[in-house]
């Protein structure tokens, strides 16, 4: 078995992948007419964006993300070659920051934000 997709709960699926787009640089890669479900071009693993209307068919119940709501027990990680640059763009796109980039004892360094949901993003270096 392989990790297909990581898929996200949104209230609007072409409001979150243009933030994605912004704040991210990254590029979509399929929206559905519905605008109920959406990808980025993330690779082989897809980030993926789900409406809550067609989310809430799948027969469980969920908690909502939202900026007000306590950040949640995971988080996307992107990796960029320039950290602090990619953090500085999150947050002129409207991410909010949660830490600033800073080097880990390992030397990775990692910075957090919070997308325009409320999902907690990691921007971080690659490990070498």
């Amino acid at each position: 078995m392989k990790l297909g997709y990581t898929l996200l709960y949104v209230d609007n699926v072409k409001n979150t992948m243009d933030f994605y787009c912004n704040a991210f640089s990254m590029q979509p890669g399929f929206l559905h007419e519905s605008n109920q479900y959406g990808e980025m071009l993330t690779g082989e693993t897809k980030l993926g964006f789900v409406d809550h209307a067609i989310a809430s068919t799948h027969g469980f119940e969920y908690d909502k993300m939202s900026l007000t709501a306590k950040a949640q027990s995971f988080e996307i990680a992107l990796v960029a070659d320039d950290v602090e640059q990619a953090f500085k763009i999150a947050v002129e796109a409207g991410a909010v920051p949660v830490a600033k980039p800073a080097t880990m004892p390992w030397g990775q360094i990692v910075a957090y934000v919070r997308d325009c949901n409320g999902f907690t993003i990691e921007i971080c270096s690659p490990i070498n």
